[in-house]
Formats: C-alpha cells, sequence, structure tokens
C-alpha cells in the first residue's frame, strides 16, 4: 500500500506501548523533491516534527541544530532513532521508507523509540 501524503501541517501520532496514551505532534510532511531537499536546513528551532517522505537517509549539513532523527518502514513502525550533531552524514537504512527530524531530545518525551508504530494524518 503506498501512502499518498502533500506537502503542508499534519499530526504526527505516537503510539505508547502496552496501549498508553497517544502523543500527538504537530507535523510539516515534506513529500515532494524541493520539500524533502529543503527539510530543516537553516532553520534555528522545530515546532514539532519533519516528514520526509520518500526517505531511507538523512544528513545535517548546513543546520544550525542538533536533531533526533527516526527512521520509518513502510508499516510505519520506527525501526531506528539516533541523535545527529550538524555536519553530519547519516546512514542509510535499507528498511527506511520515511523519516521523523525533530529537535534533539524530544522524540524520547513523546515515547518514540525502535519498535513503536507511529500514524500520519495530512491536516491539509
Amino acid at each position: 500500500m503506498r501512502r499518498r501524503w502533500r506537502d503542508g501541517p499534519g499530526r504526527l501520532a505516537v503510539y505508547g506501548s502496552g496501549g498508553g496514551d497517544v502523543v500527538s505532534v504537530p507535523l510539516e510532511i515534506a513529500t515532494s523533491y524541493r520539500a524533502r531537499t529543503k527539510g530543516l536546513l537553516g532553520r534555528d528551532a522545530v515546532d514539532g516534527a519533519i516528514l520526509l517522505s520518500p526517505a531511507n537517509s538523512v544528513h545535517t549539513f548546513r543546520m544550525r541544530i542538533p536533531i533526533d532523527v527516526a527512521y520509518l518502514d513502510r508499516h510505519l513502525d520506527v525501526i531506528a532513532v539516533t541523535t545527529m550533531k550538524p555536519g553530519r552524514l547519516g546512514m542509510p537504512r535499507l528498511r527506511a521508507r520515511h523519516v521523523v527530524e525533530a529537535e534533539a531530545g524530544v522524540m524520547t518525551g513523546w515515547g518514540l523509540g525502535v519498535g513503536v508504530r507511529v500514524g500520519i494524518e495530512g491536516v491539509g
């Protein structure tokens, strides 16, 4: 099943393990080549997160802040989470189909980790 989102605002739902609470986070969806290429470049802060789709790797060249990166498979399960400093090149994840980026440290607070399933809803 191919997911079809459009560039624009959305919501990221992080489903807690064991049927816990769902954390809802503001999300910027970037699916076009232009939006994915720009990503978080040149920003000093992020309100929520950004979804890059399709994507299986990222870099932090020309970024001003460290970021958390979550790699998602085709079922929207988190397969890896890492924190990257500016000026780094991330390793490609072969099973990844989507990438979520946010300010460093916030994903832990959302309960987002390996094995967690997320939901993505386009608003626009």
